[in-house]
């Protein structure tokens, strides 16, 4: 049971004749009258729980677009209702108009319908619908909760799809338009044509030469159908906000864009979300859009406040390909993790594969490095100069264990990454 703000007026009311005629049987005579017109008003009101409810899902949506939720009342009784139906949805789905007021006549259907607006990636939940049904003098209301589950996924953005048009143009450039002239571990063989001054004498096809009257050279292209491995740590570390998103949301933004990158040149891709258990895994074999099943799995990812199991990476990467794959970490390079468990990783995994580690640094450092103007700036500078001091240390370990390196900004990381993956495709190191 709820009372509105009518039945305290007409309280308020209720004293005027108590000043009027102040005695025990007037107060007795308004406290009455109160109390029945209350228990009227609640008698005559639209029962809660006879009313049919349906939820029409909003399905999925990308965390820069918006969803309807739909409730349909269904008044099945001989009374009019006149409801305020509030859907409990959490704050961060950006409900707009939530609670709202509706009146259904007997025997008739009407819809609320509520606009989400999210403000973060996963699964999102409205658990119930509570139901306030006013009686017809206003001043009192039945109030039920019913169960009536809603469910929204919110899929990560892909803001980095901007950058796969020029990307994707790269690629083709190095199959076909712009053959690879030495042939490497990576290449395959494309095509004959005649000799140009600047070609390598390595590349001349002695018996095509033969057979003509020209100098034959074979064009190389980069191989296709080879694998990629991408790793996405899901650890503490990746709960670290780094401007307006944490680390976790620019590994996933690095990650799809590698991936359908990769998917378009020719490639296999195979997804893992790793911390101390598989957290999420895509497999290149499975059929239908990789795209579409990567969204899926990164959605209700969520950043897991415990140490990355450094020892399991090399068995998950095993576990999805045993043959030489370009392996990419999007993982930290602070914390102490690297002389803990990055570096060894890494040295075990580059004697098969070819490996790319890929890390956000914080745009604060640079700031804070370059302000000096007082006491705690200079302290604080201090601090930062040696943390980028140490990464550019952990970067060199690293590539001397023959990794390649992505070490940048937020916005810079998924453009980077991907020109490291056309680079090694180029050299032919795939």
């Amino acid at each position: 049971m709820a009372i509105t703000g009518r039945f305290v007026v007409l309280a308020l009311a209720g004293l005027v004749p108590l000043v009027l005629f102040p005695s025990w049987l007037t107060a007795l005579l308004v406290c009455v009258f109160l109390v029945l017109a209350l228990v009227l008003d609640l008698l005559l009101a639209v029962s809660p729980a006879k009313l049919v409810l349906e939820r029409r899902q909003p399905g999925n949506v990308t965390l820069a677009g918006n969803a309807e939720s739909v409730v349909s009342v269904t008044n099945t009784t001989g009374r009019k209702l006149n409801a305020v139906l509030r859907d409990a949805w959490q704050p961060s789905a950006g409900a707009i108009d939530p609670v709202q007021h509706l009146a259904v006549p007997a025997g008739e259907r009407r819809r609320m319908t509520v606009t989400l607006v999210p403000r973060r990636r996963g699964d999102l939940e409205s658990p119930h619908v509570t139901i306030r049904s006013l009686g017809p003098l206003g001043m009192a209301a039945r109030q039920r909760t019913r169960p009536l589950v809603g469910q929204l996924r919110v899929l990560p953005p892909f803001h980095s799809k901007r950058h796969l048009p020029s990307k994707l143009r790269k690629l083709r450039e190095l199959d076909g338009k712009a053959a690879v002239q030495i042939r490497g571990a990576g290449t395959e063989f494309d095509s004959l044509r005649d000799y140009v001054r600047g070609d390598d004498v390595r590349s001349i096809d002695w018996r095509a030469t033969a057979r003509r009257t020209s100098v034959v050279v074979r064009t190389w292209r980069p191989e296709r159908d080879r694998r990629v491995v991408v790793v996405l740590d899901t650890s503490r570390t990746a709960a670290a906000r780094i401007e307006d998103e944490p680390r976790l949301d620019t590994g996933i933004e690095a990650a799809l864009l590698l991936a359908v990158l990769a998917e378009r040149g020719g490639d296999r891709v195979d997804f893992l979300a790793y911390d101390r258990r598989l957290r999420a895994r895509v497999e290149s074999a499975s059929k239908g859009n990789l795209l579409g099943q990567l969204v899926q799995a990164m959605a209700p990812l969520e950043a897991e406040l415990i140490e990355l199991d450094w020892q399991q990476i090399p068995g998950q990467v095993r576990a999805v390909s045993a043959h030489r794959s370009l392996v990419v970490l999007l993982t930290a390079l602070d914390g102490g993790a690297p002389e803990e468990g990055l570096l060894p990783t890494v040295a075990q995994l580059s004697r098969q594969h070819v490996v790319i580690v890929a890390s956000v640094r914080d745009p604060l450092l640079a700031t804070m490095k370059a302000e000096r103007t007082t006491a705690s700036q200079v302290f604080r500078a201090a601090a930062a100069e040696r943390a980028l001091l140490e990464r550019a240390a952990v970067t060199a370990q690293l590539r001397q264990l023959g990794a390649e390196v992505v070490d940048a900004e937020p916005l810079d990381v998924p453009p980077l990454l991907a020109d490291t993956y056309i680079r090694l495709k180029a050299a032919g190191r795939l």
